[in-house]
């Protein structure tokens, strides 16, 4: 029959063993997790990277609209300030065609001045200046409108309108220039 006698180095030797396996598989237990955890670093690393590169072509699509849009602006407004000169020439010939009688000896003269107000005008438009309508009767629009005076109505129906257009009204493009100066009653 075999010796039941422990065997205090086999004991020792089992005991080395279980050690050792229980060693090795902590340590891939720490390697496995630390892998995880490395995993988990550079996974987080790569969405914050997609997440600034996404920000950054936004924010670069955004410029570029805002750009455009501020060239196309700064095209349609260039002449600005050149058009805001001219228009009391035009307000100037207006008045003249207004006030000056035609008669026989000034009939050319006053043919001659519609033409170059006719191609002043034309040229202007062209340039995008677009002269508002007359607003004569119309209530009063303060988006399109400058309010000179006003004036008692002469009729209760003109009470808030405009009664007299002193000059004309521009546009360059969709912006106002020049306010349209009016007379209100009240």
């Amino acid at each position: 029959m075999a010796d039941k006698t422990p065997n205090p180095a086999a004991e020792e030797n089992i005991k080395d063993r279980e050690e050792n396996v229980n060693e090795n598989v902590n340590e891939e237990q720490d390697t496995s997790a630390e892998k995880a955890s490395e995993e988990n670093d550079l996974q987080m690393q790569i969405d914050q990277l997609n997440d600034k590169h996404i920000r950054l072509v936004a924010e670069f699509e955004n410029y570029k609209r805002r750009t455009s849009k501020e060239r196309i602006e700064l095209f349609s407004s260039a002449n600005k300030e050149l058009m805001t000169a001219l228009l009391p020439i035009l307000d100037d010939f207006e008045r003249a065609f207004k006030n000056t009688e035609e008669t026989e000896a000034n009939t050319e003269a006053i043919k001659g001045f519609r033409l170059i107000y006719s191609k002043m005008m034309e040229t202007m438009k062209q340039k995008g200046l677009k002269p508002m309508d007359d607003c004569t009767g119309e209530p009063f629009d303060m988006d399109n409108m400058e309010a000179i005076t006003k004036v008692p109505a002469p009729d209760k129906s003109l009470k808030g309108k405009v009664i007299d257009q002193i000059e004309r009204g521009y546009k360059l493009g969709d912006k106002v220039v020049r306010y349209a100066r009016v007379v209100v009653g009240e």
